[in-house]
């Protein structure tokens, strides 16, 4: 029997039918949605084989929400991003910062609830501090749009298309094919800098 704080598990069958073994009942995609929405922690098994698909199942979830009308929450052009990063080299940081901007983010919307909660019942003054996290919540998303962005420059060696590139001496070009083995030593260096400069935001 599964302990109390596991995973509660969800297996999916051949039908695409979905069971929550927790409940012993079978369940939609939206039932899996307010779960997520409640804070109750699953995984999704594929009934035969086992494997673990929780990631198909949540992106599923997600393309279901984005169907729906006025229930848009990705831009277009957030969309083309992060399309246009599958298959580059800053796909390897993607997840960790948007992760990191998550977090960052629900940790300001929980400060943002707790200063409502106490702003019940006072004067109109009082209500008009609650402007004060929304700013810092829109201060966030900017310092993790510039922490993206030099995180950006880091990783792209070459200037972006259209842009004259800088005159450069002879000895760098001969020191661009003689590092060429050190590569990725140097952009798991770069990952690892990355990586403390995200944490440090969370």
């Amino acid at each position: 029997m599964a302990a109390k704080d596991d995973p509660i598990i969800i297996k999916k069958y051949a039908n695409r039918r979905l069971y929550n073994t927790g409940t012993s009942t079978y369940v939609t995609l939206e039932d899996l949605a307010e779960m997520v929405k409640k804070g109750e922690e699953f995984t999704v098994q594929d009934a035969k084989t086992g494997d673990d698909i929780t990631h198909p199942v949540l992106t599923q979830i997600i393309f279901e929400l984005e169907n729906k009308d006025g229930q848009n929450m990705l831009p277009i052009p957030f969309l083309r991003q992060l399309i246009a990063y599958y298959g580059d080299q800053m796909q390897m940081i993607v997840p960790s910062f948007l992760e990191q901007s998550m977090l960052a983010f629900s940790k300001e919307q929980e400060r943002f609830r707790e200063q409502m909660k106490g702003a019940l019942g006072k004067s109109p003054l009082d209500m008009m501090k609650i402007t004060t996290p929304i700013k810092a919540l829109e201060e966030q998303t900017r310092r993790n749009m510039e922490m993206f962005q030099n995180a950006m420059r880091l990783f792209t060696p070459f200037p972006p298309a259209g842009t004259a590139p800088a005159a450069a001496p002879a000895e760098p070009a001969r020191k661009e094919t003689s590092e060429k083995p050190d590569d990725l030593q140097d952009l798991k260096d770069q990952i690892a800098a990355m990586q403390r400069k995200l944490d440090t935001m969370s």
